[in-house]
C-alpha cells in the first residue's frame, strides 16, 4: 500500500510511503547507505541484495542517541567527501529514528542538499520518524535543537524488519502510535486498546493508520506552524526527561510515554480531560510495556529546562495537551506555580 506526502507551496513535494515487502532499488548514482552495527548486523545483507547503484558504500556510525551529535554528521559528511559523491548522488538511511535524523539532516548539509531515502527498520521511525522531514541532532542544551526540514524522496516500509526488533524498542514505538490516537482519534485509540500487535495483519493495519494520520498533518503542515505541533504530545516533558538522564536512561518513545501522563496530568488540572481517561492511557501505555513514572527531583529545574525546547518562544511554553480522547488543545502562557504544582505530583514525596 502507498500513502502520499503531498505539500503545499511555496515549495510543493510529493514522495511516496509504501508499506510493503521491500521492493528492488535501482539507481542511477552513488548511493551511500548509513546504518549502525546492530541493523547492520541483522539486515544489511538483504538491504544490499535488493539495491542496483554504479557505485554502493556503506557508512556504520554508532548505536544510540548519545551519538546524535554533530560529530556524528561530521563523520557521515567525511565518508561521503571521501567516495566523492556529487550532487546526484544519493544517501539511504537503513536503520531506526536516531539514524533517520542524522543521514536526512547529513544529506541536507552536503552540497547544500542531495537526495536521500528512507527505510526504516524500527516500529518508532516507521510510524514516525521516517515520515514528515524533519531531521537533526542533540546537543547539551538539548534534543534536536540543530537540524533542518528535509524532505525524503521515499520511504520504505517494511514491517518485516520488526521481527528482529528488540521488545524494548517495540514498544518505544507504540508509544508515538498511541500519541497520534489519542490527539486526532479516538476509534483508532479504541482499536488499539484491544489490538493484539503480535499478529501480522494487526500489526500492519497500525502502521498504516498511523502512518496516514502523521501524512495528513504533515500535508497540511510541513514546518509546524499549526496542527503539526500537536504531533509533540508527550514531548516537551519527554525531551526534558530524556536530558535529565543524558540520553542513556530512556529510549525516545519510552520518554514520551512518560511525557504524556505528566501532560494527561497537566490535562485534568485544566478541566481538558477526566481522571478515568488519564487513566486508560496510562493503562494503555503500560500493558504496552512502556514505563509510566518519573520522579521529579527539583520541580522547578524541570521546569526551567522547559525554555532550552525548541517549541518555546518569546519566554512562552507551549503545551500540547489531549482534549479528552481524540481532542488536542494548544496551550500557552500558563502560570508557572500551576505547572509546577502538577510537576510536584511527579516529586519525591508521592
Amino acid at each position: 500500500m502507498i500513502v502520499p506526502i503531498e505539500l503545499v507551496p511555496p515549495k510543493p513535494v510529493t514522495y511516496d510511503i509504501t508499506i510493503d515487502r521491500l521492493p528492488h532499488l535501482t539507481f542511477q548514482t552513488k548511493v551511500v547507505v548509513v546504518t549502525n552495527p546492530t541493523v547492520a548486523t541483522l539486515h544489511l545483507d538483504t538491504l544490499l541484495a535488493h539495491i542496483e547503484a554504479p557505485e554502493l558504500h556503506v557508512v556504520t556510525v554508532p548505536d544510540g542517541e548519545q551519538y546524535k551529535t554533530l560529530d556524528t554528521v561530521e563523520h557521515i559528511l567525511n565518508a561521503c567527501f571521501e567516495h566523492k559523491l556529487d550532487r546526484k548522488s544519493l544517501l539511504i538511511a537503513f536503520g531506526g529514528g536516531v539514524i533517520g535524523d542524522m543521514t536526512g539532516f547529513t544529506a541536507s548539509l552536503y552540497q547544500r542538499g542531495i537526495d536521500f531515502v528512507q527505510i526504516p527498520t524500527t516500529l518508532l521511525s516507521q510510524v514516525d520518524a521516517s515520515v514528515g522531514g524533519k531531521t537533526g541532532v542533540n546537543n547539551t542544551y538539548g534534543k534536536n535543537l540543530i537540524g533542518a526540514f528535509y524532505q525524503p524522496k521515499a520511504v520504505y516500509i517494511d514491517p518485516a524488519f520488526l521481527k528482529t526488533l528488540p521488545k524494548r524498542e517495540f514498544a518505544a514505538g507504540i508509544a508515538e502510535i498511541v500519541k497520534m490516537a489519542v490527539m486526532f482519534d479516538k476509534d483508532y485509540f479504541a482499536f488499539l486498546a484491544d489490538a493484539d500487535l503480535s499478529d501480522e495483519e494487526v500489526l500492519k493495519e497500525t502502521i498504516r493508520r498511523s502512518v496516514e494520520l502523521k501524512a495528513w498533518v504533515v500535508n497540511q503542515d510541513e514546518k509546524e506552524a499549526g496542527i503539526r505541533a500537536v504531533l509533540n504530545y508527550g514531548h516537551t516533558f519527554g525531551h526534558v526527561v530524556e536530558n535529565e538522564t543524558h540520553y542513556k536512561t530512556y529510549l525516545h518513545g519510552e520518554a514520551v510515554a512518560i511525557g504524556m501522563v505528566m501532560a494527561n496530568a497537566l490535562a485534568v488540572k485544566l478541566g481538558l480531560m477526566t481522571e478515568e481517561e488519564a487513566e486508560h492511557i496510562k493503562i494503555l501505555l503500560e500493558r504496552s510495556s512502556l514505563p509510566t513514572d518519573y520522579v521529579i527531583k527539583n520541580a522547578d529545574t524541570f521546569y526551567e529546562h522547559f525554555f532550552l525546547d525548541k517549541k518555546s518562544a518569546n519566554n512562552s511554553i507551549k503545551f500540547i495537551l489531549p482534549e479528552g480522547i481524540g481532542g488536542y488543545r494548544i496551550v500557552t502562557d500558563l502560570d508557572a506555580s500551576l505547572v509546577k504544582d502538577v510537576l510536584k505530583q511527579f516529586g519525591d514525596a508521592r
